[in-house]
This record gives C-alpha cells, sequence and structure tokens, in this order.
C-alpha cells in the first residue's frame, strides 16, 4: 500500500470516527432534552434524533414563508389518492353537512365538531408551499381554523406531547409533536384560493403543517388524539409513512 493510499486511508477512517462521535453526541444532547423522534430506533435513529433535536432547539418558533397572492400556482398539482370509498362518496353527496372530527384522549373536554363548529372557531389564511418529497411543489392559499384554537376549546392536558391525526381513508394517520400542534400556521384547512376546499386536495378538511413535508398534510380528516407518547399507535412510530421507511419528522 502506497504512502498516499494509506493517508487517505487514515483520513477516511478518522472522518469516520468523528462522524460516529458527532451523532452519539447529538444523541446525547437530544436525550438530554427529551428531543427523541418516535422513530429514532435501528441505523438511521441517530441520524433522525439529530435532525429533530436541532430544529426544535434551534427553530422551534420559526414561519414557514409566506407568499403574495401574485405567487399563487396557476394549476397546482394534484397528486393520486386512493379510491376514497363508499363512506366518503355518501358524506360527498350530502355536500359534507353531516363531516365530522373528531377530537378526544388527554383533553378536557372530549368533542365532535361539524365543518360548521370548526368553521365559528376562527379563521386564518396563508398562502404557503406545499413541498413533496417527490420533487413536485405548489403554492396556494389555504383558508382554515388554526389548530389551537381547536386546542384551546378542548383543554388539552399538561402532560399532552403529540397529536395524533387520521384520514377516512384506512390506514392514513400522522402525528406531530405540541410545538407544531400549537403553531400558529398549522391549520385545519377547509378553504382554498377563496373558495371550499377541492375534494383532490383534500377537502372537505386537511390539516396543513407548512413547516414540514406534503405528507404530513393528512387529506380528509376525521379525528384526532392528543396523547403522551406514541407507543400504542401502530408501531411506536410515529406515523403510517414513518412505518413505510419515511421520516416522522419532515421539517422544512
Amino acid at each position: 500500500m502506497s504512502g498516499i493510499s494509506r493517508r487517505k486511508l487514515m483520513m477516511g477512517g478518522a472522518a469516520a470516527v468523528a462522524g460516529l462521535s458527532g451523532l452519539a453526541v447529538a444523541d446525547r444532547v437530544a436525550r438530554r432534552y427529551g428531543l427523541i423522534p418516535p422513530d429514532a430506533r435501528g441505523r438511521y435513529g441517530p441520524g433522525e434524533a439529530l435532525t429533530y433535536a436541532a430544529q426544535r432547539l434551534l427553530m422551534r418558533h420559526s414561519q414557514a414563508m409566506e407568499f403574495s397572492r401574485g405567487m399563487i400556482s396557476k394549476t397546482p398539482f394534484m397528486n393520486e389518492v386512493a379510491p376514497l370509498g363508499k363512506e366518503f362518496l355518501a358524506h360527498q353527496a350530502l355536500g359534507f353537512r353531516d363531516w365530522t372530527l373528531k377530537i378526544d384522549g388527554m383533553v378536557a373536554r372530549p368533542m365532535m365538531l361539524s365543518l360548521a363548529d370548526v368553521k365559528a372557531m376562527g379563521t386564518r389564511s396563508q398562502i404557503t408551499e406545499v413541498a413533496c418529497e417527490e420533487g413536485w411543489s405548489y403554492i396556494a392559499e389555504w383558508i382554515g381554523t388554526p389548530l389551537s384554537m381547536v386546542l384551546q376549546e378542548v383543554g388539552v392536558l399538561p402532560q399532552a406531547q403529540y397529536v395524533v391525526y387520521r384520514s377516512i381513508q384506512p390506514n392514513w394517520w400522522e402525528s406531530v409533536d405540541m410545538a407544531d400542534a400549537w403553531h400558529s400556521q398549522t391549520l385545519l384547512t377547509w378553504g382554498m384560493n377563496d373558495g371550499d376546499l377541492p375534494v383532490g386536495f383534500g377537502g372537505p378538511l386537511r390539516l396543513r403543517i407548512p413547516r414540514q413535508l406534503g405528507y404530513k398534510s393528512v387529506k380528509y380528516l376525521t379525528s384526532i388524539t392528543v396523547t403522551d407518547s406514541m407507543k400504542k399507535f401502530g408501531r411506536g412510530r410515529g406515523s403510517a409513512t414513518a412505518e413505510a421507511g419515511y421520516a416522522w419528522f419532515a421539517g422544512i
């Protein structure tokens, strides 16, 4: 082996050790502050913990970029979804008059809300970007009720750590921590671009979390559960997408 190749090998080895050491330090810091994401396990676990802990320590209250009306995409991309099924079609035939949102778990006042109930709690609009892990994106105006207003109404208990939310589509569920749940830009969205939220974009009700990739913004929202642990949901990794191999925390 030449001197150059030995030197490269030594440098590469040192870099690998430094990288592993850095991840170990990051893991200790994340655990110290209680910033361990539900999917922090396996070979990618330390990296997931590092990403999540760094974002929460440095940018917990950061805002997603908001755009002017002139930046709204003329033809927003409507990605495919699985067939919506008879239950959804029955709701659609009635103009979603009987659509409800169930809120339970670690709350003082569990509720079953109609769309009218949600809208009556308050309205906020924002022009933000949906960014997909597949590479496409678009900008739209989203109109809805801040999730924080609903959480205040139901009375979240102090030990709560996560909000789990589900679609009418079977096995489509996600969760976020309380930092995103209480964030002012997290909306229970029922309108888009000055009109009702189209079915293709998640209507009649979609959770919009502009600080995270698009798959965290679940469409056709039917229930929210406030909890102190993700261990009792699915395989404990925090979401259906995390169980499928995606990151639970998809901050952008």
